[in-house]
């Protein structure tokens, strides 16, 4: 008796996100008539699911039509006073369309980023993130929810961006300070994750634009340190033992650089005749500082809504693309 024929696998909505090239959530947009999609993109995917005989089940009509986006927001430290307004930007652009936004932090432990990085591909429709371990961004790309990555010099090409144009922004000031006089200028790099091969962007461009301006500077002029205020301190007295005669100093961000300066002020050098200061990042807390702390300057409410508007593109139907911040250079009484 010949072996009765094997049922034919129902299509699943990721099979038709698959044939159409692109999201799951877009897929469910456009069965469900839902906005925010282009209508050609719309017709193309209904076109594509009839001639593949999809068929969505009640269920999953009704948790669509009746829920609300849910944007997952993955930031890497709800102490660090840079990701605050990220976030008031994200949750402006995100109100501003009806979602609601699920925040998470990571701590940035590469752990802790593997775990967030699963409850967001099982629970929200869309995602904007902070992430350095490959891991982690693979499983949120491969959930197929829209997924919009942030600060990060490799965005696989599945996935939109938005990064910021370090190179730039320490081009303004280093080419300030030579500008000032200076020609012995050290940095203060984030140890972060080095122990994890973590990738030290401003560390290289550092030396590069340094070399470019024919500064004496090597790897010695460079000193890693704990991201903080106390760890901007401690990075200045070691950078101090190495080359006492620095006259200026840039850092990878502004903690660090208010650190530094207060340490370089409770030594007795004079800021900025002695050594002068330039931070990373433009937190408002620069400006209470004495002297108030140049710094290069990042709009981060304009980054969490460029993130926003390429999430809202991709659940149109839109190729993953990525937005370039480019920041500038604000000079205060440090410099």
């Amino acid at each position: 008796m010949p072996a009765a024929p094997r049922p034919r696998r129902r299509v699943t909505i990721d099979d038709v996100a698959r044939s159409a090239g692109v999201s799951r959530q877009t897929v469910s947009r456009a069965i469900n008539d839902k906005p925010e999609i282009d209508p050609a993109t719309r017709e193309r995917i209904l076109q594509i699911a009839q001639a593949m005989g999809y068929r969505p089940s009640r269920f999953a009509r009704g948790m669509v039509s009746q829920g609300v986006t849910t944007l997952g927001l993955v930031i890497a430290d709800v102490l660090n006073p840079f990701f605050p307004e990220v976030v008031a930007g994200v949750m402006a652009a995100a109100d501003e369309r009806g979602w609601q936004v699920a925040v998470y932090s990571t701590g940035s432990a590469m752990e802790r980023e593997q775990a967030v990085a699963q409850t967001v591909a099982d629970h929200v429709d869309a995602c904007v993130g902070f992430f350095l371990d490959d891991g982690a961004i693979d499983k949120v790309q491969g959930s197929g929810i829209p997924f919009v990555l942030l600060d990060h010099d490799s965005r696989p090409p599945a996935i939109g961006g938005v990064r910021i144009d370090f190179e730039a922004g320490l081009r303004q000031a280093m080419e300030h300070l030579v500008a000032q006089g200076h020609r012995r200028i050290a940095m203060l790099d984030d140890r972060g994750r080095e122990d994890a091969g973590a990738p030290r962007t401003r560390h290289s461009l550092f030396l590069s634009i340094a070399a470019e301006l024919g500064l004496p500077a090597d790897e010695s002029w460079v000193q890693p340190t704990a991201n903080s205020i106390a760890g901007g301190g401690d990075g200045l007295d070691a950078v101090l033992a190495a080359r006492p005669d620095i006259t200026a100093v840039v850092a990878y961000n502004d903690m660090l650089a208010i650190g530094a300066m207060r340490r370089a002020r409770s030594r007795g050098l004079r800021v900025p005749e002695d050594c002068a200061f330039v931070g990373c990042d433009g937190l408002s807390l620069g400006e209470l500082v004495d002297p108030p702390l140049s710094t290069v300057h990042i709009d981060k409410q304009q980054l969490g809504r460029a993130a926003v508007e390429q999430l809202a593109a991709l659940m149109a139907g839109s190729r993953p693309g990525e937005t370039v911040m480019v920041p500038r250079l604000v000079v205060r009484g440090s410099s």
